[in-house]
């Protein structure tokens, strides 16, 4: 298996939203895992290749701690999950505005992104009324089912 390929991998897998991969091609086998917890509850990235090859994790990005931990402190915020595993869109189209800003009151049936799968364009709807208090996931970046792409605070 080509070196790039391998560093392309490792540099997908970084970006997106998924947790494991594994890839078997002419007898070669890869497996890239990301955020496993050790028993002290900490994350540490694992990424492993064979045969007899490692590949050192890229290293953690630092988190935003006061905002992070005020939104999970508070628990009272809605989560708008993603139904599908797709590719997240803010806006209808690259040149149009998003559906939704942070600061957006929005009611039940409030469209606020597009999660395309299978170059299908599902729009996702918010289940809640509130006011958008943040976004999760990133426009044009692949999301994963169940992954919660905005928190709403309920009115």
């Amino acid at each position: 298996m080509d070196i790039n390929l391998i560093k392309k991998l490792v540099k997908i897998f970084n970006t997106s939203g998924i947790t494991d991969l594994e890839i078997e091609e002419e007898g070669f086998k890869i497996k890239i895992a990301n955020k496993i917890r050790n028993s002290q509850g900490t994350i540490q990235p694992q990424q492993i290749a064979q045969p007899s090859t490692v590949l050192s994790p890229a290293p953690p990005t630092e988190e935003k701690p006061s905002e992070e931990k005020t939104l999970e402190s508070t628990n009272n915020y809605h989560e708008v999950k993603s139904p599908i595993v797709g590719t997240f869109y803010r806006a209808p189209a690259p040149d149009a505005d998003a559906y939704v800003q942070v600061g957006d009151s929005v009611s039940v049936g409030s469209v606020l992104c597009i999660v395309e799968a299978m170059k299908l364009m599902n729009e996702i709807e918010s289940d809640a009324d509130g006011k958008i208090v943040k976004i999760l996931a990133e426009n044009g970046k692949p999301v994963e089912y169940n992954q919660p792409l905005f928190l709403i605070q309920p009115n």
